[in-house]
């Protein structure tokens, strides 16, 4: 990486950051329009007939995959009547401005769908740690598979209604579909792992409609977990940004820095131990600013996005570990660099991406 030297020359000036509701409405996995209804979860009877109805819709989840359509101006998921949905553990999504309620089942996809034409692996359920530089992002494997405006309807070959994840559907979706799909498989990896009381080992069932498990032996409730994990682009006084690559991902694959929030940590400090621990640079948890948040569903993470300016010496050092390797770039650096291909961007389906076009001032590519 020839990354620029931390005494190099002031960035150059940019194109002005994108407002902080623009970078939020930009956030491919925080869209959504249908209404949860959270009072209707325990309301057996209404969810009885809500089933029952005809205009009722249901997203099948198979190991974090779901049916899209591929088309020329983005994707859509199949939606199929509760009649047709395969048995399995359902839960409610919510209610749209028209009355339709939607579901959740956690069931197989059609028959000779679900693995033939994958777009690379599900979500699975190890725990994908953002600690290093932003390993909240897609894999290669995923956002490979994502259709690009030279692949027509994204197809190369496959079937254009085919298996899909969210890192390789979700910047494809409207916003209907993105958050219906988010909430389906969030909820689904939880319940993959959360089998058996915390207390006392039973086995617990679905309650609340999907959104709690209960114990049938002490009552207790266990509700969807989210490890909240902070994710920052550091700026020198410069205004230059910080990427990094880490030790497990390919020469050029660089973005921001990122992990986990430590019990009885703020996300304040967080940000600024991640920072030290990861490159050795200083930052004040008081001058943390808050940009926005993005579910991060495999398995259950929050994303949670901050800026911060670096407040000691500028000097970087890096583990060699975790963190591979590390450097400051002005907007020209990285715009010459992007182009050239010397660095490569996280994909618009993360945060990463869309935090650094908010310091940039304008669309970056991105392609993992």
């Amino acid at each position: 990486m020839n990354a620029a030297s931390a005494t190099g020359a002031a960035s150059a000036a940019g194109p002005g950051t994108h407002p902080g509701t623009e970078i939020l409405s930009r956030l491919t996995l925080s869209r959504g329009t249908v209404d949860r209804s959270a009072h209707r979860r325990t309301d057996a009877a209404w969810l009885d007939a809500a089933w029952a109805d005809p205009r009722t819709r249901v997203l099948v989840i198979d190991d974090g995959r779901a049916l899209v359509r591929f088309g020329d101006a983005g994707a859509d998921l199949v939606l199929v009547p509760s009649g047709q949905a395969p048995d399995g553990l359902r839960f409610l999504l919510g209610v749209d401005d028209d009355g339709v309620v939607y579901f959740g089942v956690l069931g197989p996809l059609p028959e000779g769908t679900a693995h033939a034409w994958a777009d690379g692996p599900g979500a699975g359920t190890e725990r994908e740690a953002p600690g290093g530089a932003a390993a909240d992002l897609p894999e290669a494997a995923g956002a490979a598979g994502t259709p690009g405006p030279a692949d027509g309807d994204g197809s190369g070959g496959r079937p254009p209604v085919r298996p899909a994840g969210l890192r390789s559907a979700g910047e494809l979706l409207g916003d209907r579909d993105a958050g219906l799909m988010t909430e389906a498989v969030a909820l689904a990896n939880w319940h993959a792992v959360t089998t058996h009381c915390s207390r006392c080992g039973a086995e617990t069932q679905p309650h609340t409609s999907g959104h709690a498990r209960r114990c049938p032996v002490d009552g207790s409730d266990h509700f969807p977990r989210l490890d909240p994990a902070v994710i920052m682009l550091v700026t020198d006084p410069a205004d230059r940004c910080l990427l990094a690559r880490n030790a497990a991902w390919p020469e050029r694959r660089v973005s921001i820095l990122a992990g986990f929030v430590e019990p009885g940590e703020s996300a304040e400090h967080a940000v600024a131990r991640e920072v030290q621990e990861e490159t050795g640079i200083e930052v004040a948890p008081g001058q943390v600013e808050y940009l926005a948040s993005q579910p991060w569903p495999m398995p259950h993470s929050l994303m949670l996005g901050f800026r911060v300016r670096a407040t000691g010496q500028l000097d970087i050092e890096v583990d060699r570990e975790e963190i591979a390797e590390a450097g400051w770039y002005s907007r020209d650096e990285l715009r010459a660099a992007v182009e050239t291909g010397e660095l490569l961007l996280p994909p618009p389906v993360s945060i990463a991406h869309r935090i650094i076009e908010n310091w940039y001032g304008a669309d970056l590519p991105g392609s993992w």
